[in-house]
């Protein structure tokens, strides 16, 4: 999986990044730490790309739950807790607010059909179009 990090200036200014390749239980967390990252450097407005993006697994999925709370300050699953970590992603779902920091990107087919079999999108959402989506922060 490669991450690449760019900014782009909204109503906010926003961060992107690019997710390219699998992200699965080999590359989650480098997603994951990229998002710490970024968001403890004082991005606060959150824009996965995710054109690029081929493959997602349940360790994926764990990973954009992860962002989520991280950018609602709320507390993190334990990835080693198996099952409990997994069990954890209804949380952003019921809890609510996500949509309004953390968006997404031209998701391919394959991977719009995922969110759409766990029930993600219903709580994040999806953008075909860069600047509409930099602009809806």
């Amino acid at each position: 999986m490669e991450l690449t990090v760019t900014q782009a200036q909204g109503r906010v200014p926003v961060t992107i990044i690019s997710v390219a390749g699998h992200l699965d239980g080999q590359s989650y967390q480098s997603l994951i730490k990229k998002a710490r990252e970024v968001f403890e450097s004082g991005s606060k407005h959150l824009l996965l790309d995710l054109a690029d993006l081929t493959y997602i697994s349940s360790a994926g999925l764990v990973s954009l739950n992860t962002i989520t709370l991280m950018i609602r300050g709320e507390a993190l699953p334990d990835p080693e807790q198996g099952w409990s970590t997994l069990k954890s992603m209804d949380r952003p779902h019921s809890a609510g607010g996500t949509k309004i920091n953390l968006k997404l990107l031209n998701p391919r087919p394959e991977i719009t059909n995922v969110f759409e079999m766990v029930g993600f999108s219903e709580f994040f959402d999806v953008f075909t179009d860069k600047q509409t989506a930099v602009d809806s922060f």
